[in-house]
Parts: C-alpha cells; sequence; structure tokens
C-alpha cells in the first residue's frame, strides 16, 4: 500500500466555533459561510492524526501538537471533547476514527477527566496521552490519571503541558514514519538539526 503525506488546512477549533456561529446566521444560505467551512473541511486531506482536547482552554498548549504536525505536513484534526460532557461524541470519534483514516490519537485533558482513557477503550490505534496542568494539583493528577491504566488498555503517556503536547507529535509522526520513508528522513533532520544547534551554542 502506498501512502502519501499531504500538507493541509487543519480543521481546528477556531473553526469549529466560527461554524457553530454561521450556523446560527445563515445555514440555509447556498454560498454561506457555513457552506464555506463545511466545503474547507470537506476538502482537508484525510487525517492521520486526530488531536482532541477537553477543553478549549487546552488549545493553547495543545497548539504545539498541531504545529509540530503541520511543520512536518502531515494532515491532522484538531477538535474539542470532553470524556464526562460529552462521552457518546468521545465514543463515536474513537469507534469511527481507524475507519476514518486516521492512525494515531492523541488527547489531552486535565484533572481526572481522563480523555486518553476513553478514547483508547473504543479503539486499538495507538492514543497518546498529554496531561494538562491544573490548578489543584499542578497537572499531577492529570498525570496520574493518564498514566496509570489498567493492564489491557495502554495509553503512552507524555509529559505534563507543551512538552508532552510536542513530543506527543513528535512520536506520532514516528509511528507514521513506520511506513512512511519520507517522514523518517524527516525526523532524521530534524534531530540532526537540533544537534547542529547544540553544538554550535556559545556561552559568552
Amino acid at each position: 500500500m502506498t501512502f502519501e503525506l499531504l500538507s493541509s488546512r487543519n480543521y481546528t477549533i477556531e473553526d469549529q466555533a466560527k461554524l457553530t456561529m454561521a450556523k446560527k446566521k445563515d445555514s440555509k444560505q447556498p454560498g454561506s459561510a457555513t457552506s464555506r467551512l463545511r466545503s474547507q473541511q470537506s476538502a482537508m486531506s484525510n487525517p492521520l492524526v486526530l488531536v482532541l482536547m477537553g477543553s478549549k482552554s487546552d488549545w493553547e498548549v495543545m497548539r504545539s501538537a498541531d504545529q509540530t504536525l503541520s511543520d512536518f505536513g502531515v494532515a491532522h484534526e484538531c477538535r474539542v471533547v470532553s470524556a464526562h460532557r460529552s462521552p457518546a461524541l468521545a465514543a463515536e470519534l474513537a469507534a469511527t476514527a481507524e475507519a476514518r483514516g486516521i492512525e494515531v490519537i492523541i488527547a489531552a485533558a486535565g484533572g481526572a477527566a481522563h480523555l486518553a482513557g476513553v478514547m483508547a477503550a473504543h479503539t486499538t490505534l495507538p492514543v497518546l496521552g498529554v496531561p494538562m496542568k491544573s490548578d489543584a494539583l499542578n497537572g499531577l493528577d492529570s498525570l496520574l490519571a493518564t498514566v496509570q491504566m489498567p493492564a489491557g488498555i495502554p495509553v503512552g503517556t507524555l509529559a505534563i503541558g507543551k512538552a508532552g503536547a510536542t513530543n506527543a507529535a513528535l512520536l506520532a509522526l514516528a509511528i507514521l514514519a513506520l511506513a512512511r520513508p519520507e517522514l523518517r528522513e524527516k525526523l532524521k533532520k530534524f534531530r540532526r538539526d537540533q544537534e547542529t544547534k547544540i553544538l554550535a551554542t556559545v556561552l559568552e
């Protein structure tokens, strides 16, 4: 099977908000904002990575995953879904992801809202969890809720916050690169560039 990496416009949280507002104003008008946004969503290259977060407040952190995937030209979809406030949607997204062509799921949530675990319960695709920093326990609760999965339903857990979001994207890229030599070369170059930058560092 031949795979193709497609760089495309991502359907992000901002698009979701615009689409919701547009629906209220002109959902029945041909050529309306709603129609255009739907066309953009449909025209988006089939996403390989699904990036989910429990609330819009997580977007500031998860932009790091979005940007990293974009930098490597990998099509992906970003959206908000709650494991507890919209459980049916979460289950549906996980259960239908493979049929849609998704190969890796990244899920971020704070506190005990273990979105990654819920997603993993409904799919055999790799699920990568990114714990969000919380006010109560500084993210430790999020970390433990994500990493302490029962045997049989694995979730790959990354660091708390932006570092975890970036590394989740990089790990997703490494998984995709197993079947995509061109992506593997991009990752190798990324590592070489990091090394070059460190070697060129001068302390003044």
